[in-house]
C-alpha cells in the first residue's frame, strides 16, 4: 500500500493554511440558516417524482384457489396491436396542507386559461371551472395525502382535444376465464379483446389518521382511504360469454359481442368527460352495520358510460345491435370479508 503525505515544515505555513480554509468557508456557512415554520411551508410539496413509463405485461395464468379455482388465462396488456404500452407519465407527490396538485382534466384547465383551447366548448369550460383552485390548476389536498396522477408524456398539439384524449392507447387481451373443481372445468368467458384509450387517472391515498366516518347505509369506514378516479374509452372490443351461471351485470349463455364501444358521447351526463367513460371508487377498512364484520369496504362507487354492441350474437347468430345510453352505476357499497 502506498500513501502520500504533505508535511508542513514551518508552523507559520500550517497556521496560514488553516486560516485561509476558515475564511474560504465563511461564505458557505453564511448560506445555511435554519428555516422557520413559514419558510418550511413554502418549501413543502414543491418537489415530487415523475416516472416516464414504457411497458408490456403478460401473465400466462392467474389463479385464485379455494375449494375450487378461478383462473385468468393468457392475459396481455400492451399498446394497440400488441405494441409497447408507452407515452405514460406518473407524477407522485406527498401533499402539504392545502396544496393543489394535478388531478383529472387539470391540464385542460391550464391550457384553457392560457388561451390554447376554446372555452365555448362546454367540456373545456367545465374543466376550467372545476380545476381552477387557488391560482393553480388541479385539486386541493391535505397534509400527508399520497397523490399519484397518470397522464401522458406527450399530449401532442396543445390546441387539440383529440390529441389529448388519444395520447395513451391500450390493448387488453385475455384468452379465457375458467372455473374448475372436482367435477371438471368450465369456460366463463373467452377471446376477450379490448382496445381503446386511457384518460387521466388518479390514485389518492388520503391521510385521515385514525378518524372514521359513517356511510349512508350505516357502515363505518376509515377516514384513511384509497380513492380511484379514471377516464377511459373502449373503441373496439369483443368477447364470448360462455356460461350462464355468472352473477354479473347480465346473465347470458352462448353470447358473443363484437365491435364493443364504451364511451360517453350521448345522453344527459356527458358534461366534463370529453367523450370518455368515467369510473370512481373509494376503498378502506370498514365494519358492516348489519353483519358487524370487519373487512374491505368498497364504497361511493360510480360508473358512467354509453355502451354500444353493434354485433350481438346468441348461439353464434347475430340478433342485431344493442345500445345503452346513460348507463350509470351509483350509490354502490360493498363490504368484502372472509368466511
Amino acid at each position: 500500500m502506498m500513501s502520500f503525505h504533505r508535511v508542513f515544515r514551518h508552523p507559520s505555513r500550517l497556521a496560514g493554511a488553516c486560516l485561509s480554509a476558515t475564511f474560504l468557508s465563511l461564505p458557505a456557512l453564511a448560506d445555511f440558516r435554519p428555516l422557520d415554520d413559514a419558510s418550511m411551508a413554502a418549501v413543502t410539496g414543491q418537489a415530487g417524482v415523475s416516472i416516464e413509463l414504457e411497458t408490456k405485461l403478460s401473465i400466462d395464468r392467474l389463479t385464485w384457489t379455494d375449494e375450487g379455482s378461478l383462473s385468468v388465462n393468457g392475459l396481455r396488456l400492451s399498446g394497440h396491436n400488441d405494441t409497447v404500452l408507452d407515452n405514460l407519465k406518473l407524477t407522485i407527490d406527498i401533499a402539504g396542507e392545502g396544496e393543489v396538485l394535478e388531478h383529472g382534466f387539470s391540464e385542460i384547465a391550464r391550457r384553457a386559461n392560457a388561451g390554447l383551447l376554446d372555452t365555448s366548448n362546454p367540456d373545456v369550460a367545465d374543466a376550467l371551472a372545476k380545476y381552477s383552485v387557488a391560482g393553480s390548476f388541479g385539486k386541493q389536498f391535505n397534509s400527508g395525502d399520497l397523490v399519484i396522477h397518470l397522464g401522458a408524456t406527450d399530449y401532442g398539439d396543445p390546441t387539440s382535444l383529440d390529441d389529448y384524449v388519444k395520447a395513451v392507447d391500450f390493448e387488453l387481451a385475455i384468452d379465457s376465464i375458467t372455473t374448475s373443481g372436482t367435477d371438471g372445468s368450465t369456460n366463463l368467458f373467452s377471446d376477450i379483446s379490448l382496445q381503446g384509450y386511457i384518460g387521466p387517472t388518479d390514485l389518492v391515498i388520503r391521510n385521515g389518521g385514525s378518524s372514521t366516518r359513517t356511510l349512508a347505509n350505516g357502515n363505518t369506514v376509515s377516514g384513511s382511504e384509497l380513492q380511484l378516479d379514471t377516464h377511459f374509452e373502449v373503441t373496439d372490443g369483443s368477447l364470448n360469454w360462455d356460461a350462464a351461471d355468472v352473477i354479473l351485470l347480465f346473465n347470458f349463455a352462448a353470447v358473443g359481442i363484437e365491435g364493443l364501444q364504451i364511451h360517453n358521447r350521448r345522453g344527459n351526463d356527458t358534461l366534463g368527460h370529453f367523450g370518455m367513460a368515467h369510473a370512481t371508487a373509494k376503498l378502506s377498512r370498514g365494519t358492516g352495520a348489519t353483519s358487524g364484520k370487519e373487512g374491505l369496504s368498497i364504497h361511493e362507487v360510480e360508473f358512467r358510460a354509453d355502451i354500444d354492441m353493434p354485433v350481438f350474437k346468441v348461439g353464434g347468430t347475430s340478433i342485431g345491435s344493442v345500445q345503452f345510453t346513460d348507463f350509470v352505476i351509483s350509490d354502490t357499497t360493498m363490504m368484502v370479508y372472509g368466511h
